[in-house]
């Protein structure tokens, strides 16, 4: 399955979105940077707590603010809709090739947003320092995507050759979550 071909498929943004929701996303927008724009965008999550386009932004802000705990909470959160909708395991330590050819017959947009999901996961847990569960996350990813569509596979390589760089240097206090 070639996991970069969605051009014959239906995106997490293109479902219907409460007018309430996306006007609140909007203000969230034009307010960033200010307190206000989480409140609009947590009352957007109330009118559609499982809507991706509004996990996805709230994903987002998280991010950019560099609130990483509360990055995962909305990362799994999303995980897990999707994997409902999906027809998947919720753990992504139990889905194995059978069951992502079943997802993607179901919703190739949708797998791959929760694939990219899992990858996602795997960076802020780079940037928290928890190598070990951002690696468990891009070993799945990796064995799943043998083509390496994802990049999963290269991100990897990247963190396990910097973590070498980093046991053969003088400064052992040096980490991946640094960089």
């Amino acid at each position: 399955m070639d996991l970069l071909d969605f051009s014959d498929c239906k995106l997490y943004f293109e479902d219907e979105l409460p007018a309430e929701a996306e006007r609140l996303i909007a203000q969230a927008a034009q307010d960033y940077g200010n307190p206000d724009a989480e409140m609009a965008l947590l009352r957007a999550h109330l009118i559609a707590p499982e809507h991706l386009t509004v996990l996805v932004s709230l994903y987002r802000y998280y991010f950019y603010q560099h609130r990483l705990d509360d990055v995962l909470i909305v990362a799994d959160h999303a995980k897990r809709i999707a994997a409902r909708h999906l027809g998947i395991p919720a753990d992504w330590r139990r889905i194995d090739e059978a069951q992502l050819g079943t997802a993607a017959a179901n919703s190739f947009g949708l797998l791959r947003f929760y694939l990219l999901a899992i990858k996602a996961e795997s960076v802020v847990l780079l940037r928290l320092g928890r190598i070990g569960e951002s690696r468990d996350r891009l070993i799945r990813l990796a064995a799943l995507d043998s083509r390496d569509h994802l990049g999963a596979a290269k991100l990897l390589e990247v963190v396990d050759e910097f973590q070498n760089d980093a046991a053969n240097t003088e400064n052992p206090s040096l980490n991946l979550a640094a960089a």
